[in-house]
């Protein structure tokens, strides 16, 4: 399936419009990851604790997307957009939405 951000497929018709299609993961951050992005903060650095999180959370918004596009029977979505958002104290909320359609050559 393909997934874009674009409006379009370039060398794709759209067909079909099937409808918004939206992914959303909440993950929990626990205490020592906390810890230690707050040392990662003080002496600087990246935190690959959060990035990895993050990355789950992304990787289980998209899979949510293709699957409720799929339902639809739609092939490819388009005009994907990403949201990051910060829910409480230690929870990362990421949310993915885009135009689920059938594309053809």
């Amino acid at each position: 399936m393909i997934i874009t951000t674009t409006p379009s497929v370039e060398g794709h018709r759209i067909t079909s419009y099937k409808g918004v299609v939206v992914g959303e993961a909440i993950m929990g951050a626990n205490v020592v990851r906390d810890l230690f992005a707050r040392v990662t903060d003080v002496i600087g650095g990246r935190s690959g604790a959060y990035e990895a999180k993050l990355q789950d959370a992304r990787d289980v918004a998209m899979r949510e997307l293709k699957e409720r596009a799929i339902a639809l029977g739609a092939n490819a979505v388009v005009g994907v957009d990403l949201d990051y958002e910060v829910v409480g104290d230690s929870m990362l909320m990421v949310s993915v939405s885009g135009t689920a359609v059938v594309i053809t050559p």
